[in-house]
């Protein structure tokens, strides 16, 4: 029985090959090709790599499938209205926001993750004139 929900096993998704100019040893050249050529040819380095990478996205689908078969078509779609409209709350270009509300309804609030730590306002490099911004995204500038 499955119920309509997705599997929990691990699809490994690869990208499509890409032509990469190879040097005299068989090894894309970095300086030509780039870094990411190289990481291509390598593929995954670690088999969970993928499964963590779409993990809240693969549990949002198990959630929502599970809430339409118990409670019916119009939970999962109340939610998804919801949690659209909260991504959508507007603030003035130049504040940072914080997405407290977004972050509630999709359970990631109580995560703790690299962007808590290492992408708070005090360390942003990037600052402007207030004026110069709003007046940017009016469309003045």
């Amino acid at each position: 029985m499955s119920f309509g929900l997705p599997s929990l096993k691990v699809k490994p998704g690869h990208a499509g090959n890409v032509p990469v100019q190879e040097g005299p040893f068989g090894v894309p050249s970095p300086m030509v090709a780039g870094i990411g050529a190289t990481k291509n040819k390598l593929g995954m380095s670690h088999p969970l790599q993928m499964s963590e990478q779409n993990f809240h996205r693969n549990e949002e689908k198990m959630n929502m499938a599970m809430l339409r078969n118990i409670q019916g078509l119009h939970a999962p779609m109340r939610l998804a209205m919801e949690r659209k409209f909260s991504s959508q709350v507007g603030h003035l270009p130049f504040l940072p926001s914080s997405n407290l509300q977004h972050d509630v309804f999709t359970g990631r609030y109580l995560d703790i993750g690299f962007e808590d730590i290492l992408n708070t306002p005090e360390f942003c490099e990037v600052s402007g004139q207030p004026h110069a911004v709003m007046e940017k995204s009016l469309g003045q500038l």
